[in-house]
């Protein structure tokens, strides 16, 4: 659970990245609008997953397992829900749409066997 989630907090961390540097070439990819306002949103979405990929690595410092464990939960959880809204976009479904999706089951579904492993 400790690797998940350090390799979940360093996609975040790209993630949010590319959210802050080239937010216009996101919504391009996701065929969403790219209105300032979309821009603007995304470099929110960045900030936040800055901190969010901070909690995680943290998290995965910690040496009590059920805390870990708790953690993994949660994220199982948001990853899935990652996916599922991803599908969701209000917008033609596209290669970089289905990725980005697949990347967030992906991690639910590792949290999920790590979690069942545990």
């Amino acid at each position: 659970m400790r690797t998940i989630l350090k390799a979940g907090s360093s996609v975040f961390g790209l993630s949010a990245l590319f959210l802050l540097i080239l937010p216009r070439t996101f919504l391009d990819l996701l065929q969403l609008d790219t209105s300032d306002g979309m821009i603007w949103s995304m470099r929110m979405i960045g900030i936040t997953l800055i901190a969010l990929a901070g909690n995680m690595w943290n998290n995965s410092q910690q040496r009590n397992d059920q805390r870990v464990a708790s953690v993994a939960k949660i994220m199982c959880i948001s990853a899935a829900g990652l996916g599922v809204l991803t599908l969701m976009i209000p917008a033609p479904l596209a290669w970089f749409t289905y990725l980005y999706a697949a990347i967030g089951f992906g991690f639910s579904i590792a949290y999920l066997v790590a979690l069942i492993k545990k």
